[in-house]
């Protein structure tokens, strides 16, 4: 597992990381165009949206599997389901309407309702920040799910051992529950720092563990 973990801090950092040089790098290429008097339009977006699009394929997993209770927020960044063409403005302008060149105005002299960028960047800016909140406690989000993973993994093993007892197969039933409540002793006595001579019985790590 602590492989795993470290590989998965390593493509959340990454994550994060490579977010904030696409905001950058945008921002500062918008500013730039401003700055010249360059007209914007669909073709001159096109480094960030296929950027973004595969920025978003690899974080909106990553969100679903880390902190879930935050997955629909961060999809709600990039696109929201239900939506007038009316009810346009800065708060539910998306990223996605960035990167397909959506512009809303309004009136005989086309006043603008919402600044593109200014938008893209906030909501952009949000998912980055939502990333960072896992970052912040990734070590107790990876404890939850190895928990829950060990948890699930005692659960099984126990309802084969009981499936071949039920059959009439008692020491391999009896073996088969040895080692998983074996394993599990284990465990807990390694998150308790607790030491133990080669090859320590049942018995051993209860002894220990009641002390």
């Amino acid at each position: 597992m602590t492989n795993i973990s470290e590989q998965i801090k390593k493509e959340l950092s990454a994550l994060i990381t490579e977010g904030i040089e696409i905001l950058v790098a945008e921002s500062e290429g918008k500013s730039r165009k401003v700055k010249k008097g360059e007209e914007d339009d669909t073709q001159k977006l096109l480094p960030t949206i296929m950027t973004y699009q595969s920025w978003y394929t690899r974080a909106l997993p990553v969100v679903r599997q880390l902190i879930p209770e935050r997955y629909h927020e961060f999809q709600e960044q990039y696109k929201l389901e239900k939506r007038k063409d009316t009810e346009i403005n800065f708060l539910t302008y998306t990223i996605s309407d960035y990167l397909i060149g959506l512009r809303i105005t309004r009136g005989w002299a086309k006043e603008e309702v919402v600044n593109p960028l200014s938008a893209f960047t906030s909501k952009f800016q949000h998912q980055i920040t939502i990333l960072r909140s896992a970052q912040d406690r990734i070590d107790s989000i990876l404890a939850d799910i190895q928990g829950v993973l060990q948890s699930e993994l005692f659960d099984n093993e126990l309802d084969a051992a009981n499936e071949l007892l039920k059959k009439g197969h008692l020491r391999a039933a009896g073996a088969l529950a040895g080692l998983t409540l074996e394993s599990h002793l284990s465990e807990i006595s390694a998150k308790h720092n607790l030491k133990f001579s080669k090859n320590p019985t049942i018995s051993d790590f209860n002894d220990e563990l009641k002390n």
